[in-house]
C-alpha cells in the first residue's frame, strides 16, 4: 500500500514499525457542539483507511476527546471552546461534553464509522500532561512566563517540518486569530499549561507545579497517544486544518520529550466546502447528520458522496450534488438487489473480482476508483453469487450498506403494505419525536429516528409535517 505522507510531501510505501501491527492515532472532536458534515468527512476517510489496514494488519486505533483546553484561536488566545458551549446552553462543561460526545458517536454510528479501540477524554489524563510538561521544562524545551508554561520552538532545528509555513505566518495580523502574547520568547511558542492568572472564569482547573490551571490543546494529543500507543507511532490522521499549528506542535513537543522520531506517516483529509468556502461552525447554521436526515437523506448517501472524491481533494457540497449522489446510490442498490443470491461463490473468482478494488485503495486510498471497481464487478460476466460475495467483501471497507440496502429493497417488494397496527405505532413515534424536538431534546429525537430507521422506516420532514417510507 502507498499513501501520501504530509511530512515528506511524497506518496510512499506504507511500512509499519512492527511487522503485522499498526499503531494509528486520529484527532477526535472538541465536544462543544454538534459535528458538522465537514468534520465528519475526515472521520469517514479515516474509517476507510482503518478498515482497509485491518485486512492486512493488527490495528490499534486511539482517538482523543477534547473536553478542555481547545481555545477559539490557533494562537492560544480567546475563550475555551468548551466554556463557550457551556455558556451558550447554560450547562456545566461536563454536561456539554457528555451530550456532544454521545451525539458525535451517534452520528458516527449512522455513517457506519467504527468506534476506535481507545477513546480517551483529555480530562482523564491530567497527570500524564503534567508529567510531560515537567520533563520538557527540565530538558530545557519549555519555560514559565506570566503564569503559563510555553514550549520554546527556538530549541528545534526545524519547527516547520510538517508544513510549508515560515515565521511570517505567525506575524500578528497576517493569520486569522493571531494576537500578540508578550509572554512568548518567540512568535511560534505555544502554551503547554495555562494558569488561573489568564483565565479566571475557566470551569475546569487542576493543581499543578505551576499553579491552578489546565492543559493547552496541543499537549493532550501527544500525551494520550503515547499513553496508549507508546513512543513510536505508525500513522497520525486528521483534517488539513490540523497540520498547522496543531500537528506541527504535536511533533515539536513529542520528539523533544522522547528524543527521537515519533510518527512515520501523516495522513490529512481536505476540507468540505460550500459556496461560501470551508464549512465552519462559526458561520451560523451548519449542516449536521440530523439536518440531512430531516431533509430525507440517508446518512450513508452522504458517506457515498464523500467516497466518490479523493481525500486529498477539497470536496464541494451542494444539495444538487447530494441529490445526484442519492440517485446514483439508489440505482446501485437496485442493481445489486436484482442479483440472484442462490448458489455458492467461487473463492478464487471473488478474489479476482476484488483485486482491482484493493489496487485502488493501495494507490493512496483512492476511494473513487474503489467504487468504480464495484460497478465493474456488476458489469462482469461473473456469476451473481460471485458478484454478491465480492461486493459484500468490498463493503466491509466502504461501509455504505450495499448488501443490507439491497436486501431491504427485496424485502419491501415481497412485503404487504403496512397494516393498521404498524401504521399507528409509526405515527405514535413521529408524535413523540415532534414533542422531543419541541422540548429541544434533540438527542431523543435522533434516537427515535434511528430506531425507526433500524426497522426500515425512513422519516421525511416536509412543510406539511413528517411523512414516512417503509423500505
Amino acid at each position: 500500500m502507498k499513501i501520501y505522507n504530509t511530512q515528506t510531501r511524497k506518496i510512499e510505501e506504507f511500512v509499519p514499525n512492527e511487522p503485522g501491527k499498526v499503531k494509528m492515532y486520529t484527532c477526535g472532536p472538541t465536544v462543544y457542539h454538534f459535528a458538522h458534515i465537514g468534520n465528519l468527512r475526515s472521520y469517514i476517510e479515516e474509517d476507510v483507511l482503518e478498515k482497509y489496514l485491518r485486512r492486512h494488519y493488527d490495528v490499534k486505533r486511539v482517538m482523543n476527546i477534547t473536553d478542555v483546553g481547545h481555545l477559539s484561536s490557533d494562537a492560544d488566545t480567546g475563550e475555551d471552546k468548551m466554556l463557550k458551549g457551556a455558556k451558550r446552553e447554560k450547562k456545566t462543561v461536563m454536561e456539554i461534553a457528555k451530550f456532544y460526545t454521545d451525539a458525535f458517536f451517534a452520528d458516527c454510528k449512522a455513517l457506519n464509522i467504527k468506534r476506535p479501540d481507545v477513546v480517551e477524554p483529555a480530562t482523564g489524563c491530567i497527570p500524564e500532561f503534567i508529567e510531560m510538561v515537567e520533563k520538557l521544562i527540565s530538558e530545557g524545551y519549555a519555560y514559565i512566563a506570566g503564569g503559563n508554561v510555553y514550549f520554546d520552538t527556538s530549541k528545534l532545528s526545524d519547527y516547520y517540518v510538517l508544513s510549508n509555513h515560515d515565521a511570517e505566518d505567525l506575524e500578528v495580523g497576517v493569520r486569522d486569530g493571531v494576537e500578540a502574547d508578550d509572554n512568548k520568547k518567540n512568535k511560534t511558542d505555544f502554551v503547554l499549561w495555562f494558569t488561573k492568572s489568564k483565565f479566571d472564569d475557566q470551569e475546569l482547573k487542576w493543581d499543578s507545579p505551576w499553579g491552578l490551571g489546565y492543559p493547552g490543546w496541543h499537549i493532550e494529543c501527544s500525551a494520550i497517544c503515547m499513553k496508549h500507543l507508546g513512543d513510536r507511532l505508525d500513522i497520525h490522521c486528521g483534517g488539513v486544518d490540523n497540520i498547522f499549528p496543531h500537528h506541527t506542535n504535536e511533533i515539536a513537543q513529542s520528539e523533544a520529550y522522547i528524543g527521537h522520531k515519533w510518527c512515520n506517516y501523516w495522513f490529512h483529509i481536505h476540507h468540505l466546502n460550500t459556496t461560501t468556502g470551508k464549512m465552519s461552525k462559526s458561520k451560523g447554521e451548519f449542516l449536521t447528520v440530523s439536518l440531512l436526515r430531516e431533509k430525507g437523506y440517508d446518512p450513508l448517501v452522504y458517506r457515498f458522496f464523500c467516497l466518490q472524491s479523493h481525500y486529498r481533494k477539497s470536496l464541494a457540497f451542494s444539495y444538487e450534488a447530494l441529490d445526484n449522489a442519492k440517485i446514483a446510490y439508489e440505482k446501485l442498490i437496485s442493481r445489486i438487489a436484482s442479483l440472484n443470491a442462490e448458489g455458492a461463490a467461487d473463492e478464487n473468482k471473488v478474489k479476482e473480482l476484488v483485486s482491482s478494488f484493493e489496487s485502488a485503495l493501495d494507490n493512496d486510498l483512492n476511494t473513487s476508483l474503489a467504487i468504480t471497481a464495484v460497478y465493474d464487478v456488476l458489469k462482469s460476466d461473473a456469476s451473481d453469487a460471485d458478484k454478491l460475495a465480492a461486493i459484500a467483501d468490498m463493503d466491509t471497507v466502504l461501509s455504505i450498506g450495499l448488501i443490507e440496502a439491497a436486501n431491504r429493497v427485496n424485502e419491501k417488494a415481497d412485503a404487504p403494505a403496512a397494516d393498521g397496527e404498524l401504521a399507528a405505532w409509526i405515527e405514535e413515534m413521529i408524535a413523540k419525536r415532534f414533542d422531543a424536538k419541541k422540548e429541544k431534546n434533540y438527542a431523543e429525537a435522533d434516537r427515535i429516528r434511528a430506531e425507526l430507521s433500524d426497522k426500515g422506516i425512513t422519516l421525511i420532514d416536509t412543510k406539511e409535517g413528517t411523512k414516512y417510507e417503509i423500505k
